[in-house]
């Protein structure tokens, strides 16, 4: 059997194909990279002859050579994996991470012209097993680095699919910071011509060096051309398609700046969010583990309120303005006249009830409707328009930093852009 990187030849019963043997994760199925870049799978039933015609070569280490610029500031990359890192060497056809300096600068040079960079590999971890152990992890590496000389600005390299999450939770731990700290992803793989990460990267670093703003922000793409990135609110900022470059979209909210590609122009779109004084670092990582988040759907029941005994916290992701069900208008709901009970032994437990919405537009509002003042007589706090993983991320923070009279008072106050209640209906992002 041939070995990862070779380049082989498959005789099937129908053609002849030529290419890269990868590994595969099925016994009967033999994979292949083909010269295009796309793969192929094989079924071994159909194979008549495989020959390997070379041997995979080991790969070349990274010949870039660095030298610090003293006209340049130092910018500090923080990797937990993930594909804007890695690149796949088509060699051996496997996809090679790197994190050290020497190889960040051989995958993109475009960032030594802008900035001396040190890079650390906090810990290998997919965003979707992401928990909050891990962001603790982040923001202490984020304060070792804010801590070190002529440093501009950080940037952590995360996966897409809780990069919102972590940029909001961070920006509650880190309560002031003297230098930006921005979160950048890719939607997709780096052994696509299409991917995103690269110039996510660099466009994160052009807005550090050209920055004097600083808090935490997220540098992802504007659209699906590869002109301009947004920097964007940590905590109103919103995943909205699964695969799309431009998936990321500030809700009830506006991008901070753009960041052209091309030009390497930083325009500022908030100027007043941006113009900041000088600050020190102050920091507090702790998060309080017994927080969850409970969706309203129809035929609900109130074990699944009940499981919440014994948490701290809950966010439940409400209805409209911010509603569950609990009336019985009808002998097919009387189930509900249990739900108001389970509410009320959670809140009188001491669990901290906040309600969010399930629309991505708008906010909670709790006095319109009769069923929002049940709620509120419950014990149930309103989050506003806080995005709902938001909402989470701010309710364990503040349980594992403040006493709980004091939580209550703090959880519907804005501390870092979360909450904003002038909005705009933002139409194009649903076209």
């Amino acid at each position: 059997m041939p070995s990862v990187g070779d380049k082989v030849k498959i005789a099937t019963k129908k053609e002849t194909i030529e290419g890269l043997f990868m590994p595969s994760f099925d016994e009967n199925i033999i994979l292949i990279k083909l010269s295009t870049g796309y793969n192929i799978g094989l079924e071994k039933k159909d194979i008549q002859k495989i020959t390997v015609t070379e041997k995979a070569k080991e790969p070349i280490a990274t010949k870039t050579k660095i030298t610090k610029n003293q006209d340049l500031p130092t910018i500090s990359i923080l990797h937990t994996g993930g594909t804007i890192a890695s690149k796949v060497d088509y060699r051996t056809g496997g996809v090679v991470s790197n994190f050290t300096p020497q190889q960040l600068l051989s995958l993109y040079p475009e960032l030594q012209n802008i900035a001396n960079i040190e890079s650390q590999l906090i810990s290998q971890m997919w965003s979707d097993d992401l928990r909050f152990k891990h962001i603790t992890l982040i923001a202490k590496a984020i304060e070792q680095h804010v801590k070190k000389e002529n440093n501009k600005g950080i940037i952590v390299a995360i996966g897409t699919d809780n990069l919102t999450v972590a940029a909001a939770a961070l920006s509650f731990i880190i309560e002031q910071t003297p230098i930006p700290i921005i979160l950048v992803g890719s939607q997709r793989s780096s052994d696509r011509g299409s991917s995103d990460g690269g110039m996510n990267l660099i466009c994160a670093a052009q807005f550090i060096t050209q920055s004097s703003w600083n808090g935490v922000a997220i540098c992802m793409h504007e659209s699906e051309n590869d002109d301009n990135c947004l920097i964007l609110p940590a905590t109103k900022t919103y995943k909205l398609h699964s695969s799309r470059r431009d998936a990321f979209k500030p809700i009830n909210a506006d991008a901070l700046a753009k960041v052209n590609y091309q030009t390497k122009k930083v325009e500022f779109l908030k100027a007043q969010q941006l113009k900041q004084t000088n600050q020190s670092l102050i920091i507090k990582p702790k998060l309080e583990e017994k927080v969850g988040l409970l969706k309203i759907h129809i035929n609900m029941f109130p074990e699944q309120f009940e499981f919440y005994k014994g948490y701290k916290g809950l966010i439940i992701e409400g209805t409209g303005l911010g509603h569950t069900p609990g009336q019985t208008p009808n002998p097919e709901s009387v189930i509900h006249k249990k739900i108001y009970p389970a509410i009320k032994k959670l809140t009188q437990s001491g669990c901290i009830v906040v309600m969010t919405t399930q629309c991505l537009f708008g906010g909670v509002n709790m006095n319109v409707y009769d069923k929002g003042r049940d709620l509120i007589n419950l014990g149930v706090i309103s989050g506003e328009d806080m995005l709902v993983n938001t909402a989470l991320v701010k309710l364990s923070w503040l349980l594992a930093n403040y006493p709980k009279n004091k939580v209550k008072e703090l959880v519907g106050e804005n501390l870092r852009g979360e909450i904003n209640t002038q909005h705009n209906y933002q139409e194009k992002f649903l076209k």
